[in-house]
């Protein structure tokens, strides 16, 4: 399937089959993913927390970002291959096209954002040019150090407004799925039943939208030092690693 096949098929799924996605951002776990049979995978700028150690996502780059998804596409995924777009890469709707079109050329075959009618014009340049585009609404993690934290959203009669206006500006500008994080389960089912196309949630409760994105790391129980407070693991991969690698050095040193 072309890109815009993957797309459109993805955008399909509103209201049927819920949509599994996952983060990979290295070459071996996007096969074990797509062997799996996840539908997304999401080379997210989540990576600069948990594969390069910096504070939060404000510290990586369009290099990083092209760097992993190439690495992600070595794996010629069957799931749509989702790259985000990093904090100031798509300031204006010519350089949002142009990140879009960097982040394609490295193997990306859909770009998310986040924001909502703020960046609907710069989702209308990426999709004119047959990129589909996925958008990001509710707690947007570039923005951390402008609001003092992560905080949950659509709490109010005014968030809600705020994010159903943001999504249909992203939905007129032809998005394809939008993104929800944390916003409160009663919101995000909601909104997630009035939208057209598919909500794919985090940290937003239970089947509360048309699908779920997880972070593998959080999954996996592979990065133990933090793991939000809505996360499921279903392994403890830390503690395997560890006791791995005590047998190795007991090995060695015996």
């Amino acid at each position: 399937m072309t890109a815009l096949q993957k797309a459109e098929a993805l955008r399909a799924r509103k209201g049927g089959r819920p949509i599994a996605a996952l983060t990979a951002y290295d070459y071996p776990t996007a096969r074990l993913l797509d062997e799996a049979g996840v539908d997304v995978l999401l080379v997210g700028d989540s990576l600069g927390m948990v594969v390069l150690g910096f504070p939060d996502t404000t510290h990586v780059t369009l290099d990083h970002m092209l760097h992993h998804i190439a690495a992600v596409a070595r794996a010629k995924p069957k799931a749509l291959l989702l790259g985000d777009l990093p904090i100031h890469s798509y300031e204006t709707p010519q350089q949002a096209l142009e990140t879009a079109r960097k982040l394609v050329a490295a193997g990306a075959e859909a770009v998310k954002l986040e924001g909502g009618i703020r960046q609907a014009e710069k989702v209308r340049a990426i999709t004119a040019a047959g990129i589909p585009v996925i958008g990001h609404l509710g707690m947007l993690p570039q923005r951390v150090l402008e609001e003092g934290g992560y905080r949950k959203k659509g709490k109010t009669p005014e968030q809600i407004e705020f994010i159903r206006e943001g999504a249909l500006a992203l939905i007129d500008a032809g998005v394809s799925a939008i993104v929800f994080e944390s916003i409160i389960p009663e919101t995000a089912r909601l909104l997630s039943e009035s939208l057209s196309v598919p909500t794919i949630g985090i940290g937003c409760g239970d089947h509360t939208c048309d699908g779920e994105v997880a972070v593998i790391t959080d999954l996996l129980g592979s990065f133990p030092w933090f793991v939000p407070p809505f996360a499921k693991p279903e392994a403890d991969i830390a503690q395997i690693i560890r006791e791995a690698i005590a047998r190795y050095l007991a090995r060695v040193s015996g």
